[in-house]
């Protein structure tokens, strides 16, 4: 941390002192700086970035404009070694000072450390990129191959270095391109030698990716290349390769036209020292055997086991631990099929998805009993991971309700446990952590304010454990699974404590590599709160309104003072009950606050009643990202939950009690129902040079009905804070114009839109700016104030915008993430004063963050 902490404060250091410094101090006479790119086509300036990617050389990165990386570079010294000689070795009477006052070895460690600063100055900076005619003929050359690649093969390409007249030692290049007439894809004939490849190219010509009438392009005969590649190994041809195909292109006196021959040659086939070509064969698979317990240390042993199923040729060195049929059910390669390049790739996945073995071994060979030359023995070896696992983990988490949290656990792993290849699973957790809201915790001195500990159980089958057979509607490549659990935790948290107690059902599947699908049929939550007498001690806003309203009333406080204080919990209660109970023009109370006492005590209810949610839940996930290092993806998520139906629709068999409300109860508690959905969708483009823009769209709205007239608060939505609308802290924005009045500001509809430009800094620093745009609603609900609920598109002016800058520092394994919000838009103020009113410093909110907030 201490490193840091130095390279943070050398990062501002240097950013003021850089600001004056010259950007061509370190050129020679004759040297230019490249300031600016240009290339023009046809007389007209280009701006497709594909092009302007192309050029060897591009300017300095720029900051707003500011080349930052080339001023740090510039701040280091190109001769240190003789300047640190000059001013300390060559001087006897200062190293002799120096000496004396450090000790010989300091003063060496000294030297030493200025010449690795000024190495790290160079390393994280950027050298100028000076001007040069062969990058520049670099430049034309890449150009024209582009330009070639595209269908411009008689491209014509001149450059010019043009000096700044105002700016000493800068110079812009232009780039003039005539790419002349394109060429066109006209007629496409092949030479195919293998009658076998011939008849399966002739059935899929039609899906081939070079089509007669559009214009040439390299690209389309690489995916074309692709494409029969993996047409034929997926038909049978599993010894093929890429390197037999090839096309032959015809421009001889066409007129601008490219008439194509695609040429596959037969196979090669090495004979000693002699080589000759045989035709390639459609090969299908004869035998699969499956070794269930291979290592490499027991290769030559004895197999002391084996089984069969379907086909498959099952054997082990010790006493057979799987199912047969499981085992089978994970593998795709099937005997008496053709080979196929997908059923190996997907027997891979499955058999990874397991968590039972290392990855696996598949091997083919010719089948020796086959005179043909076209049966395949496919031998899988499986080693199987241990039987028992325990797992601890450890982590440092931060999210919109908390500061800082420190997460602990540990987990048991059953592998197999039932021969099927399930696996059981025992997990406990416990977490601290700070909460972002004062109101978070009625000790001032306490900084660990949150804690939670649970412990869960968790099956999982792999496959749909259900009465009816879904192979039709989710095949085994969709790699399936059903996962049951059961749940508890206990709570301190910044509101009231809870217990929960959950079950789920679950089932999962992948259809593809990028889409994947879960589906809840049950999840049971029974959500208990704890200590509800002390509400008020933590809804304070709440308290003071009820107790001003009491002052105000004819309500006979047990404290006999002239500014009596409602006593909490009891005579806050009575207060309550009076007001709701009692003849209204006893009470002393206008209407408003009659209303206000009652909206102040259906809140109360809500908050402190236990919830028993009975729910269904699908999810949709489509997410193009296939690693942490991905730059440019897009992820899209879509959900629905229905919670309470079943429980409804027992409701005329079975004879319910009612709570004060006559809402049905079931085990003592009203149980919720609701359908809630939320759509969430995430696209980042990547710029180059480090550089990333990323947005993500948020929508969501749950309804309550039946048994229900609002949403349990765990299912509700909030908005502010590190990772949504970043100029409020969390649950302080909304809803709708109502300006934040509850501590824990919640409501059943939201909107959030984001958008965030982030740039690299200097070696680990990152930069950002960002617009946030959001907020919550009521809606179909039980709140109806007006400045809360959502009544039509006219409320969309309440979107709240904030805006602001960051700073991160990339610790490759997770980011640190500073970011500083401006209220742009406040809808809590009247209309006409809402627009950047408090875009201060003095009101903005600091937000403190781990990893990207989208």
């Amino acid at each position: 941390m201490k490193r840091l902490f130095a390279k943070i404060l050398l990062f501002f250091l240097t950013s003021v002192l850089i600001i004056s410094c010259n950007a061509v101090k370190r050129l020679d006479a004759d040297q230019n700086l490249l300031v600016k790119n240009e290339i023009f086509s046809d007389g007209e300036e280009v701006k497709d970035s594909r092009i302007y990617s192309q050029l060897y050389q591009e300017p300095n990165t720029r900051i707003l404009n500011f080349p930052l990386s080339l001023h740090v570079y510039n701040l280091a010294r190109p001769n240190i070694d003789s300047i640190l000689s000059e001013k300390f070795l060559e001087n006897e009477k200062k190293r002799r000072k120096l000496i004396n006052l450090l000790s010989k070895k300091q003063f060496d460690r000294y030297l030493r450390s200025k010449v690795e600063f000024n190495q790290w100055l160079k390393r994280t900076g950027e050298a100028p990129v000076i001007v040069s005619k062969e990058a520049t003929q670099k430049s034309e050359n890449r150009l024209k191959s582009w330009y070639w690649n595209n269908g411009w093969f008689n491209v014509e390409l001149e450059s010019k270095i043009i000096p700044l007249e105002n700016k000493e030692k800068r110079a812009r290049i232009e780039y003039y391109v005539n790419p002349n007439k394109a060429y066109i894809i006209d007629s496409i004939n092949t030479d195919i030698t293998s009658k076998a490849l011939d008849s399966l190219y002739e059935m899929h010509k039609t899906e081939s990716e070079i089509i007669p009438g559009l214009q040439y392009n390299t690209l389309d005969f690489n995916d074309e290349r692709d494409r029969l590649s993996q047409l034929f190994r997926n038909n049978g041809v599993y010894n093929f390769d890429q390197e037999y195909i090839s096309f032959d292109a015809d421009t001889v006196d066409t007129n601008h036209k490219v008439n194509t021959t695609l040429i596959i040659k037969n196979q090669r086939n090495n004979i000693g020292d002699s080589v000759s070509r045989v035709p390639f064969k459609i090969h299908k698979i004869s035998k699969v055997n499956i070794f269930t317990d291979y290592s490499y240390s027991i290769r030559n042993e004895v197999i002391s086991d084996s089984a069969n199923y379907e086909g498959y040729s099952l054997y082990s060195f010790d006493e057979m631990r799987y199912k047969p049929e499981a085992i089978g059910d994970a593998v795709f390669i099937k005997p008496g099929n053709i080979y196929k390049d997908t059923d190996r790739t997907r027997t891979y996945n499955r058999l990874n998805a397991l968590r039972v073995f290392k990855y696996p071994d598949i091997q083919y060979t010719l089948d020796p009993e086959d005179s043909t030359a076209t049966d395949l023995v496919t031998n899988i070896f499986l080693t199987p991971l241990p039987k028992y696992s325990l797992g601890f983990d450890f982590d440092v988490s931060q999210s919109n309700i908390q500061e800082f949290g420190i997460g602990f656990g540990g987990s048991f792993l059953i592998r197999n446990i039932f021969g099927g290849l399930e696996n059981l699973e025992f997990s406990g957790r416990g977490s601290i952590a700070s909460s972002t809201d004062a109101a978070g915790s009625n000790n001032d001195n306490r900084f660990f304010d949150i804690t939670e500990v649970g412990a869960d159980m968790k099956l999982s089958l792999p496959r749909i454990f259900l009465p009816v057979n879904t192979e039709k509607i989710i095949p085994k490549y969709m790699s399936p699974f059903t996962n049951m659990s059961l749940g508890f935790s206990t709570q301190r948290n910044i509101g009231l404590d809870k217990q929960t107690f959950s079950g789920i059902l679950n089932y999962a599947w992948k259809p593809s590599k990028k889409l994947s699908n879960s589906f809840d049929l049950l999840n049971i939550q029974y959500v208990r709160n704890l200590n509800t007498e002390n509400y008020f001690n933590v809804y304070r806003n709440s308290f003071d309104e009820l107790n001003n309203i009491a002052q105000s009333s004819n309500f006979e406080f047990n404290n006999p003072s002239t500014d009596p204080t409602l006593e909490i919990p009891n005579e806050a209660d009575e207060f309550i009950n009076y007001v709701v109970s009692d003849d209204f023009p006893n009470t002393g109370l206008t209407e408003e606050d009659f209303f206000n006492v009652l909206d102040i005590s259906e809140r109360k209810i809500r908050l402190t009643e236990n919830n028993l949610i009975f729910a269904s839940a699908f999810t949709y996930l489509w997410n193009t990202r296939e690693s942490l290092y991905d730059k440019e993806f897009s992820r899209f998520r879509f959900k629905i939950e229905t919670a309470g139906n079943v429980l409804s629709a027992l409701s005329g068999v079975l004879n319910y009690e009612k709570n004060d409300q006559g809402n049905n109860k079931v085990v003592g508690v009203a149980y919720s129902q609701y359908v809630k959905t939320e759509i969430d969708f995430i696209k980042h483009w990547d710029l180059g040079k480090d550089r990333v823009f990323a947005t993500r769209a948020f929508g969501g709205i749950a309804i309550p009905y039946g048994n229900s007239n609002n949403i349990p608060i765990t299912k509700t939505f909030f908005a502010g804070g590190p990772n949504d609308n970043r100029a409020w802290q969390a649950y302080d924005l909304g809803p709708g114009s109502s300006g934040s009045i509850l501590e824990f500001n919640e409501a059943n509809l939201k909107l959030a839109f984001n958008g965030e430009y982030r740039f690299g800094l200097i070696e680990d620093f990152k930069g950002a700016l960002f617009v946030d745009v959001g907020n919550i609603w009521n809606v179909l609900d039980s709140n109806t104030a007006e400045e809360f609920v959502f009544e039509g598109l006219q409320d969309l002016k309440e979107l709240a915008v904030g805006s602001g800058f960051g700073l991160r520092y990339d610790f490759n394994f997770f980011v640190l993430r500073f970011d500083v919000g401006f209220k742009t838009h406040d809808p809590a103020k009247p209309e006409g004063e809402r627009w950047f009113q408090e875009y201060n410093f003095n009101h903005a909110v600091y937000n403190v963050g781990i990893n990207y907030p989208f």
